[in-house]
C-alpha cells in the first residue's frame, strides 16, 4: 500500500508558509502543517490556511518550540494516526522546488520500502560557509555508514516510509533540532533501511529566515557525529558484512 501525505514543519515562517502551502496542495495530498509554537503572527498565518482548507489541511500545533526535529516526528505520528504509509517532508522556507513532488511520489511510490532523499542542486543564494559546512557532514555520515549511499544528509525533501520510522523513534530519542535530519538517516541506514538520491533544485531561503543557530547546531552536529562514530564501531561488522553481500550480489 503506497498513501503519502506531506509534512511541514513551520517556525515563523509566516511570510513563505502560503506560498509554499499553494505549491503543495495541487499535488492532490493532504498538508500536516507542524506548528513549532511560532510566534502569533505566523500562528494566526497557519490557522488562517487550515481554516482556508479544511479538507487537506491538519494543523497540528505545539505549545512551545520543540525544535525541527521535534516538529517532524510530531507529523509523523499524526500522519500514521491518519492513515498514511509515507510521508513526503519539506521545509517551509520556500527553499524546496515543489515541481519536483511528482518524481519525488513516484520513486518512492515505486520503490515504498526505501526512503527518497533530496540531493540538493543550488543556485547562487547559498551561503558559502553553509555549503562548505554541509561536505564535512557528507564525509562523517559516509564514515559513519561505511557507505556513500547516502548523498545528502541534510536537504529536507524527503519522502518517509513511516513503518521504520515509527519502529526508531519508539525506541530510541533522536535529536530535535538541526541535527535530526542527519541522525534519522543514518540510524535508518543502519536499520538496513534503502536509500534513493534524488537530485532537487535548492534556494536559501526565499523569506530571508533561517532558524540555523551557527554555534549551538554546529556543536550539536559535531557532538552528533562523535556519537553515531562510535556506534558505527560497534555495528562495523554488520555494516562490512551487508555490504560486501550487496557487492557480491552484483558481481
Amino acid at each position: 500500500m503506497f498513501d503519502a501525505c506531506f509534512i511541514v514543519p513551520v517556525y515563523n515562517h509566516e511570510h513563505a508558509i502560503g506560498a509554499v502551502l499553494a505549491g503543495l496542495l495541487p499535488h492532490g495530498l493532504r498538508c500536516i502543517l507542524v506548528d513549532d509554537g511560532s510566534g502569533p503572527g505566523c500562528a494566526a498565518e497557519l490557522r488562517r490556511l487550515a481554516a482556508l482548507h479544511p479538507q487537506q489541511v491538519v494543523l497540528v500545533p505545539h505549545a512551545l518550540n520543540q525544535g525541527k526535529g521535534g516538529a517532524v516526528m510530531s507529523g509523523f505520528r499524526k500522519a500514521a494516526e491518519l492513515g498514511y504509509s509515507h510521508a513526503l517532508q519539506v521545509d517551509a522556507d520556500g527553499q524546496h522546488n515543489l515541481d519536483d513532488v511528482p518524481a519525488f511520489l513516484a520513486k518512492a511510490r515505486a520503490r515504498p520500502h526505501a526512503l527518497v532523499v533530496g540531493c540538493p542542486v543550488y543556485d547562487e543564494s547559498v551561503p558559502k560557509g553553509r555549503l562548505y559546512g554541509r561536505y564535512a557532514t557528507h564525509i562523517w555520515v559516509w564514515i559513519n555508514t561505511l557507505s556513500l549511499q547516502i548523498r545528502d544528509s541534510m536537504c529536507g525533501f524527503r519522502v518517509y516510509p513511516l513503518a521504520p520510522v515509527l519502529a526508531l523513534i519508539e525506541r530510541r530519542a533522536l535529536g530535535r533540532r538541526m541535527n535530526f535530519d542527519i541522525e534519522i538517516l543514518v540510524r535508518l541506514h543502519w536499520d538496513g533501511v534503502d536509500m534513493v538520491n534524488l537530485p532537487t533544485r535548492v534556494g536559501y531561503p526565499s523569506d530571508g529566515v533561517s532558524h540555523f543557530r551557527l554555534w549551538l547546531d554546529n556543536a550539536l552536529i559535531s557532538r552528533l557525529h562523535a556519537t553515531l562514530f562510535c556506534g558505527m564501531l560497534l555495528r562495523s561488522p554488520r555494516l562490512l558484512a551487508r555490504k560486501l553481500g550487496r557487492t557480491g550480489s552484483r558481481a
